[in-house]
């Protein structure tokens, strides 16, 4: 039995020419979406400085008190960014196309969470206090509790941008075989486990970002489907 291979496909543009004097040309003019990285990072600590812990609104319900902590979510947790990032220069390379709908996704799904953050601020006040395991996990889970904040949590970009991880894998035709997805899907799946298992997040901020992730999902990849079909 062969195992299956995941044999990268060749570039769809040749970057090594690329100046910034050539920004505007239809070959490149794609990386101008690459802004929303920058932008994505520099929108955190406004927030953070409008939305005092006095501002925000507790948020929980009865699934958190259900889901116990454990540490060794921190590891799935931490592969976010990494996931992101890794899908963000995968599609870049090797498919366009579907490069330009997943970084819509997320400037459409995290604009609307930005916005509700700012309309509705909202916290939780789920993590524990005193770990019963001390080990490697729990300090660095103490680390990240110390360096990001309870607030600003419902929806969950967390979950937000592993959907869009999972939406662009299903819509690139290179990671579209069974066992790729299987793999990306439950990787993804358990990215957004780690948010309640972590007590970085309630079941509440999960449950709030499908329907954010639904609306993404259909200005970016159902809606051309559907506008095809009526041509």
């Amino acid at each position: 039995m062969t195992k299956p291979k995941w044999k990268l496909p060749q570039p769809q543009v040749d970057y090594r020419n690329f100046r910034l004097s050539k920004i505007n040309q239809d070959e490149y003019k794609h990386l101008k979406l690459l802004l929303f990285w920058p932008i994505y990072f520099l929108r955190y600590p406004l927030i953070e400085a409008l939305n005092t812990p006095e501002r925000c609104f507790p948020v929980s319900c009865w699934l958190d008190e259900v889901i116990p902590f454990h540490e060794s979510f921190f590891i799935a947790y931490q592969l976010w960014m990494v996931c992101m990032l890794a899908m963000t220069l995968y599609t870049l390379l090797y498919d366009v196309p579907s490069f330009k709908k997943y970084i819509k996704f997320l400037i459409i799904s995290f604009s609307i969470s930005t916005f509700v953050y700012l309309v509705f601020p909202t916290c939780q006040n789920l993590r524990p206090t005193q770990f019963e395991r001390d080990n490697i996990l729990t300090r660095l889970v103490q680390l990240m509790y110390h360096v990001d904040t309870n607030t600003n949590v419902c929806p969950s970009e967390h979950v937000i941008g592993a959907m869009a991880v999972l939406a662009a894998a299903i819509n690139t035709k290179s990671l579209r075989s069974p066992w790729k997805l299987t793999v990306i899907a439950a990787l993804m799946i358990l990215i957004s486990l780690s948010t309640v298992f972590l007590k970085q997040h309630s079941m509440v901020d999960v449950f709030a970002a499908m329907p954010v992730c639904m609306v993404a999902y259909w200005i970016c990849y159902h809606r051309k489907k559907t506008d095809a079909l009526k041509r």
